[in-house]
């Protein structure tokens, strides 16, 4: 597979304190990537520093080879698309100029409007978030499930080649949840490399190849979910306060191949 993004000695601090130490690790195309950590670990940070949106204090990052702040602004936004948790929409859009918006990178300052090549993307973002039959709706009357899968329409529209996506599956029961994770794994066999914050472990288990894991000391492990989701690294992360039996149970309970391990 070919490196897409490449990650090297990154670190990040809001004024002098420090949310990402040292991360070093390679994306190639068409990875599922799910970061997992605990809260304020740092997830939405390294999300935000992988599309430029913030720069390292320390390290780089690069777009193959090439470090995220050498790109324009608009070339970068060809490539990488985040859909954060929230979007906050001042006006009253329907989902159709809602998704309209992913095209700002496309849209030339000269001839300041839709080219046929931009409505066309626009159709296909829509159809392929399962959007387009609400084209029509007001995005601010739409349900959790239905707001998220236009999110990632938005995102789409763009053309990227990697989706970044901050705990895309939050606050929806089931049924939305596997509505947006049966949409990205359509995009993600249509060749696309998603990336995503999760805090929902068995969904890190089922939907991701690779999972990132963020720890409390600044220290990170990279590698199938299997290998460095274990019951003894949860309880690592997420605090020795957390039943021994409950963690045994969940990485068991996602990797039958896994044997128990017992923590005291």
């Amino acid at each position: 597979m070919n490196q897409l993004l490449s990650v090297r000695e990154l670190s990040f601090s809001y004024a002098k304190k420090m949310v990402l130490g040292a991360l070093s690790f390679d994306v190639c195309e068409g990875d599922t990537v799910a970061i997992v950590g605990a809260n304020g670990a740092g997830k939405t940070t390294l999300l935000k520093t992988l599309c430029g949106l913030l720069e390292p204090t320390r390290g780089s990052v690069l777009l193959r080879d090439r470090a995220l702040k050498h790109h324009k602004a608009r070339e970068l936004a060809r490539c990488i698309a985040l859909v954060p948790q929230e979007i906050q929409v001042s006006f009253d859009f329907t989902v159709l100029e809602f998704v309209e918006q992913g095209r700002t990178p496309y849209v030339s300052s000269f001839l300041g409007a839709f080219q046929p090549e931009d409505h066309a993307a626009i159709a296909r973002a829509m159809e392929m978030a399962d959007v387009l039959h609400m084209a029509d709706r007001k995005f601010s009357e739409l349900s959790g499930g239905e707001r998220q899968r236009v999110k990632i329409a938005l995102a789409l529209a763009q053309e990227p080649q990697v989706l970044l996506l901050d705990e895309p599956a939050q606050q929806l029961d089931i049924g939305r949840q596997a509505e947006i994770f049966t949409v990205l794994h359509r995009l993600n066999q249509s060749g696309m490399t998603i990336i995503a914050a999760m805090h929902d472990l068995h969904s890190v288990y089922t939907h991701f190849s690779s999972a990132l894991v963020l720890r409390p000391d600044f220290s990170f492990t990279y590698g199938p979910p299997a290998t460095v989701l274990t019951a003894e690294s949860l309880q690592e992360i997420f605090g020795r306060h957390i039943p021994a039996a409950w963690l045994n149970g969940i990485a068991s309970a996602a990797n039958p191949d896994l044997q128990e391990t017992e923590l005291k």
